[in-house]
C-alpha cells in the first residue's frame, strides 16, 4: 500500500507520500526530514491508503496545489 498523509505542524499542514507510514512519521518526529524539522511539533491528522502508487502521488500533488491547500484549510484547520 502507498499512503498519503497529512501532518498538523506549528505553522499549518504538511502532506507527504510513503509506502511505510509508521517509519515515515517516526522520521518526521525525530527531526530527520528537512521539510519539517523546524515545523515541529507534528501530529498525524489523516492518511489515505492507495493500492496504486501513481494514484497516491497524484493525490499528494493535488494536496500541495492551491486547490488542495484550500481544501485542507477549509476541512481540517477548524477541527485541529
Amino acid at each position: 500500500m502507498h499512503y498519503v498523509y497529512i501532518l498538523k505542524c506549528k505553522d499549518g499542514f504538511y502532506s507527504g507520500c510513503t509506502s511505510d507510514l509508521k517509519e515515515r512519521i517516526s522520521r518526521h518526529q525525530k527531526g530527520q526530514v528537512p521539510a519539517t524539522i523546524n515545523r515541529r511539533p507534528l501530529e498525524l491528522t489523516a492518511y489515505f491508503a492507495f493500492k496504486d502508487k501513481y494514484v497516491a502521488f497524484e493525490f499528494e500533488k493535488y494536496l500541495k496545489s492551491g486547490s488542495g491547500r484550500a481544501f485542507l484549510k477549509k476541512h481540517l484547520d477548524k477541527k485541529f
